[in-house]
């Protein structure tokens, strides 16, 4: 669900206007990481493969989707490759530079964008929650990525490398199955899910009905709160998600993250809470259309995801193999979580781009 990404302190900035300074994180409902006696924070584990290095945008721009919407995006690499376009996880998680790393810049030319709400892309959550809500939902998302195809003179049937996208060749880290027993289990009994439902308990106003449904506890329509609860609805889940998503959590990092206003959003929550915009076992439904296209295919799923399960992952692929897709890889990865930032999911991933790149012409 949320991809991290390395961001900072500082008084975040959409196309140069500040959205104001950073609040002093609130860290009284985040539980104790758990314990990392190996300091594997501090010296993760060596893979043999890693990110690309650091590359800057040759384009950059606003693109103005209707319904009030203008998304982010920029472009790097080879402005003459494969295009490949990078969707960012949450969703509402927003994309960093980080993100251009996963793709050889000689070869592809690199798209990436913040989704609704999200990043850079007006209006932000963090903003103007009611505003960034608006006809914020996975057709909508689909049209926008149709749109920036044209908008950059993407041609449609070129072959694509993406990550999360129905693509030519699509590259998924820890699909969630929206709407099925095999999608998202990230809630339940452990220390950091105890804070989290504190922190409802403590500030609810009818805690008897909250209880019973948590995960509603969390409303992602401004008007749905009460005005004295506004800014801690923003503050609900974020903090219990961003406590589970990695093997292991450097205190630093998530003080950084909830002290960052603009990736304080429940999107995740939003689109749980509306089965992801999609009737149940559409995603596995509509797999044949993959097949068809001669789509090839590349999963990677940390063994260790405590958001996502992995049976999800596996019931993707095999439902893609069933449909006749003949290229399907499905890579678990020992050790790691749900974070793209974790070395081990890096590894995987960028080596599925790597492959890509011997099946995929510009």
């Amino acid at each position: 669900m949320v991809a991290l990404s390395v961001l900072t302190m500082a008084a975040p900035t959409v196309m140069g206007m500040k959205l104001g300074p950073a609040p002093s994180p609130d860290l009284r409902y985040v539980s104790p990481p758990a314990s990392d006696a190996a300091n594997a924070i501090a010296r993760p584990a060596i893979y043999p493969v890693t990110l690309f290095p650091e590359i800057a945008p040759h384009k950059e721009g606003m693109l103005d989707v209707g319904d009030g919407h203008k998304l982010y995006y920029d472009v790097s690499g080879n402005p003459d490759g494969v295009p490949a376009i990078f969707l960012h996880g949450g969703p509402g998680a927003g994309c960093s530079p980080r993100c251009r790393r996963f793709f050889d810049p000689q070869h592809y030319r690199i798209v990436i964008l913040d989704q609704r709400g999200s990043g850079k892309s007006t209006p932000n959550a963090a903003d103007d929650l009611e505003g960034s809500l608006v006809e914020n939902n996975t057709p909508a998302l689909v049209s926008d990525i149709e749109a920036l195809r044209s908008h950059l003179g993407i041609e449609k049937r070129t072959r694509t490398a993406a990550r999360r996208c129905c693509c030519a060749a699509p590259l998924w880290l820890a699909p969630p199955l929206p709407s099925t027993s095999g999608g998202v289990f990230l809630f339940g009994p452990d220390e950091a899910w105890e804070e989290y439902r504190r922190f409802i308990s403590e500030t609810s106003d009818d805690w008897a009905r909250e209880s019973t449904n948590l995960l509603g506890a969390v409303p992602v329509d401004a008007e749905a709160a009460p005005p004295r609860l506004r800014a801690a609805t923003r503050q609900r889940h974020p903090p219990y998600e961003l406590s589970i998503s990695k093997t292991f959590i450097d205190p630093a990092v998530l003080a950084e993250y909830l002290g960052t206003p603009s990736i304080l959003i429940p999107f995740a929550v939003h689109y749980m809470l509306h089965g992801g915009f999609l009737r149940r076992g559409q995603l596995l439904d509509g797999v044949g259309v993959m097949a068809a296209h001669g789509h090839r295919v590349a999963i990677a799923h940390g063994r260790g995801d405590y958001v996502c399960q992995p049976q999800a992952a596996w019931r993707l692929s095999e439902a893609l193999r069933a449909a006749g897709c003949a290229d399907v890889e499905l890579e678990f990865v020992a050790g790691a979580g749900h974070s793209d930032s974790e070395p081990g999911l890096v590894d995987a991933m960028v080596r599925a781009t790597e492959r890509f790149k011997a099946v995929l012409q510009a």
